[in-house]
């Protein structure tokens, strides 16, 4: 689904990503691991088209090379083909959780009441329909990390990319996180990409790609039982 070719990626006189090529399955769990300043970060952010690669390299979505769009084409696709899930849920505080998730569907251009009924069926489906006029400060920790989740996914994006989703969270929420990530792969047929330090999800995940020095180190399959 996603293809990435020669991506190197430079700021200043620091190569932070050097000549990566990544090949992303369709319908798949794909984990980014590796030590700190390895270039994990920095690669999701070119996969997810917030970060364009230096010169020479190519990213496509399904044989369309994203790089060669312009601007206004690019955000239109980011907003139709690609969801985000930060380590901090990155909710806004004067919103309500509804009209967060319903935030990209507005922007993308779907009117206020189809964009709420949207936000309000995916909190619902989350374990969240007693906190849709809540405030993200009114939420515990994994709520607002399930919110976010429920925002990533309100355009119904083909792939979603997710940096340390769970690294704020207690033990228990981590888990409920990883199991959510996992049903809604079953459930909703979306590719996952994420980032992280949690040795639990990435052994569950479908793919591992190891990096380190800003290359890829190795990539390793597994299959969930």
């Amino acid at each position: 689904m996603i293809k990435a070719r020669h991506i190197s990626k430079t700021f200043g006189s620091l190569q932070v990503l050097k000549d990566i090529d990544i090949d992303i399955a369709p319908r798949q769990i794909t984990s980014i691991v590796g030590p700190s300043g390895a270039g994990k970060t920095t690669l999701l952010q070119i996969l997810g088209t917030l970060s364009q690669p230096d010169s020479g390299g190519s990213l496509e979505y399904d044989g369309l090379d994203v790089t060669r769009l312009s601007d206004s084409r690019l955000s239109q696709f980011r907003n139709r083909n690609i969801g985000f899930v930060f380590q901090f849920h990155q909710l806004l505080p004067e919103f309500t959780i509804q009209e967060n998730v319903a935030m990209p569907a507005l922007i993308g251009g779907e009117n206020n009441t189809a964009a709420m009924e949207k936000a309000r069926g995916l909190l619902c489906r989350l374990g969240l329909e007693d906190r849709l006029r809540h405030r993200p400060a009114e939420l515990s920790g994994g709520e607002c990390q399930r919110a976010a989740v429920a925002r990533a996914l309100v355009c119904n994006p083909k792939v979603v990319l997710a940096d340390e989703p769970s690294g704020s969270l207690d033990s228990e929420n981590r888990a409920r996180l990883h199991e959510l990530f996992f049903r809604l792969r079953d459930e909703m047929g979306a590719t996952f990409v994420i980032v992280t330090h949690d040795e639990r999800l990435a052994a569950d995940s479908e793919t591992i790609v190891h990096m380190a020095d800003g290359r890829i180190d190795s990539v390793s399959g597994n299959k969930r039982p």
